[in-house]
């Protein structure tokens, strides 16, 4: 073996070690003189050594590394047997290579699953990578001065040595508006993230991508809302179906909201065992949910499982945080962390509900931003543009009580896209302006984060307001927080979580759904609540949503408190080069005195130190 073969191969070997969580059950490598492939596998279909990877076609011409599931491949196996093809395994991977072999680019239209497929073409030198539709499998590459590579996750591009860790300054700002970094942007400047419904094809020197799936709102179905519903609840069955093929023990986490609890209902339909359950609770009664959860269980004789999460968060914040790679601040990920430890006790794979917030209009900020744009439209625009921001100033220089008509008055002076992003913006540009210094600030002068949100809006293939701001949600927030959350923290587990209302089915199926059966007066998901009015008790139906949220103020200001002093009052601390520690320990002492006013804008600063003490290593 050369020299530089030899450097590869332990590359290669260092970055699946590296993602080992991801994958603890088998590790392989492949390489050529042109590529190195490294492969850590979960395994799920196919237990044998036979279904490992990196997988090499029949020909002899192809090299698969795929991480994720295809949930049709049986039918899809079924129909290339007929075609003259024949299996060595049962693994939905090999099915998959075959199909590339067949179809080349375009199989990626046959598929139904999750995946990050990296296929190596011996004989043209090439290398073929895709991303599914909604982004729930990641996959970041390294492209600089004709040197590449690519992982599942940062750590793993970080093993090679001409991999160079550059902060990028707007990832920066971007991350304290949205609370993540949006593809294709990462934390450093040569790293890059293949977004959702994209494939792109390399050599090393020259790079083509292409987006091979993207939503449309436009074509609004006629049926009867009784008709929806009924389509609605036998695709989502389907889906559920699908993602129950496995040769491990499966489960499900379980929230007692609609989702998780419709999912659950139609997993029992489907299995002749006690579906196991996994639920997470709170020591406040304000964000503890596993009374709902625990009737669900009850309803659907589940066997279920749940963990109180108490005083052991400081404990584990800096561990679970490092998986991560860069900066995130959706403060969920403590739980789903949990509820995922606690599920990989029990099952291998779980189903979630993840998805029916975007696809059906769940969350209460789509009720915030349809008040705010009625309002916007009873105003001539002159009076929202000249006269409101002047209206919002004194406000905001008003005591507290005034603040909020303020944040109002500013949001209705502008358009429906940018008046979006404002009204869900984590950090507002007054306490940016007031944080940062030194090169972040010079290097984001100018910068608006709210260019990507308004984009997507103007973009988007739909007529009305709602259908915008969906297809915002599902291009952004989707992919950049809720799958990257639960991939994050289910694989630091090595458990595999699937999301049924994700099949790209549903999704195409709700966008095709009118907007009035979504948000139905102040009513969220109100069709997917019609789907399910049979299974579902009316109190699970209707409760109020809670969403994953935790009791972020108690903790800042109690468990965490040592941990977030010690980060925003220290003239050592790491956020010194970043930030005006002065003005951090003015907010950090009005957050210890009661005003909880900038809680999300502390915890997003003390989410950012936890990464740079990583990335200072």
């Amino acid at each position: 073996m050369t020299p530089q073969r030899d450097a590869h191969q332990r590359w290669a070997e260092a970055m699946g070690q590296a993602i080992i969580h991801r994958g603890p059950d088998a590790g392989e490598t492949w390489l050529d003189e042109h590529v190195a492939l490294s492969h850590r596998r979960l395994s799920i279909l196919d237990l044998s050594e036979a279904g490992n990877q990196p997988m090499v076609s029949s020909s002899g011409r192809y090299v698969i590394a795929f991480n994720g599931e295809i949930y049709n491949y049986l039918e899809l196996k079924a129909e290339l047997e007929g075609q003259g093809y024949s299996f060595r395994t049962r693994t939905d991977t090999e099915v998959l290579l075959t199909l590339y072999e067949h179809h080349g680019t375009d199989c990626l239209e046959f598929l139904n699953g999750m995946f990050a497929i990296a296929i190596w073409d011996r004989h043209a030198q090439q290398l073929f990578l895709a991303r599914d539709r909604l982004g729930k499998k990641p996959l970041y590459y390294y492209e600089c001065d004709g040197q590449f590579a690519f992982a599942s996750e940062i750590k793993g591009l970080l093993q090679v040595p001409f991999v160079r860790k550059e902060v990028r300054h707007d990832a920066i700002r971007d991350y304290f508006a949205y609370q993540y970094i949006p593809d294709p942007k990462t934390i450093y400047k040569h790293v890059h993230k293949l977004p959702p419904g994209f494939w792109m094809v390399t050599d090393g020197f020259n790079t083509k991508q292409s987006r091979y799936w993207d939503v449309s709102f436009t074509d609004q179905s006629s049926k009867s809302e009784a008709e929806l519903a009924d389509g609605l609840h036998e695709l989502i069955d389907d889906a559920v179906r699908l993602r129950m093929v496995s040769d491990v023990p499966l489960g499900a986490f379980l929230s007692g909201g609609v989702d998780s609890s419709a999912v659950v209902g139609l997993m029992a339909s489907h299995s002749n065992r006690p579906v196991t359950t996994c639920s997470i609770g709170f020591d406040s009664e304000r964000f503890d949910e596993v009374v709902w959860a625990r009737q669900v269980a009850q309803q659907f004789g589940t066997d279920h499982h749940e963990f109180t999460v108490r005083e052991n968060v400081a404990d584990n914040l800096q561990k679970i945080a490092r998986y991560f790679d860069e900066p995130f601040a959706d403060s969920s990920f403590v739980p789903t962390y949990f509820v995922s430890q606690l599920a990989r006790q029990k099952v291998t794979v779980a189903l979630a509900g993840d998805g029916g917030d975007e696809n059906f209009a769940g969350y209460s900020k789509y009720n915030t931003d349809r008040t705010e744009n009625h309002l916007r439209s009873l105003f001539p625009e002159v009076m929202r543009r000249f006269l409101f921001p002047s209206l919002a100033q004194i406000c905001n220089s008003l005591p507290a009580a005034f603040k909020r008509a303020g944040s109002l008055l500013d949001t209705l002076s502008v358009g429906p896209d940018e008046g979006f992003y404002r009204t869900n913006c984590f950090f507002r540009p007054a306490v940016w302006n007031e944080l940062a210094i030194g090169e972040l600030k010079r290097e984001t002068r100018g910068y608006d984060p709210g260019e990507l949100t308004r984009n997507l809006y103007c973009n988007a293939d739909a007529s009305d307001h709602l259908s915008r701001v969906l297809y915002t949600d599902i291009k952004s927030y989707l992919p950049g927080d809720i799958l990257v959350k639960v991939d994050r923290m289910s694989m630091a587990n090595s458990l595999e979580t699937r999301a049924p209302l994700l099949d790209y089915r549903v999704v195409e199926f709700a966008a095709s759904i009118p907007s009035a059966l979504k948000l139905r007066g102040r009513e969220k998901k109100h069709i997917l609540k019609q789907a399910f009015n049979e299974m579902l008790t009316e109190d699970i139906l209707y409760r109020k949503k809670m969403g994953f949220s935790v009791p972020l103020s108690h903790w800042l200001n109690n468990e965490l408190r040592p941990l977030a002093s010690a980060m925003f009052s220290s003239s050592n601390s790491i956020l010194k080069d970043w930030f005006d520690m002065g003005a951090l320990q003015q907010l950090w002492q009005r957050n210890l005195g009661g005003d909880y006013r900038y809680t999300q804008e502390l915890w997003a600063l003390l989410s950012f130190g936890l990464w740079c003490q990583e990335w200072s290593r």
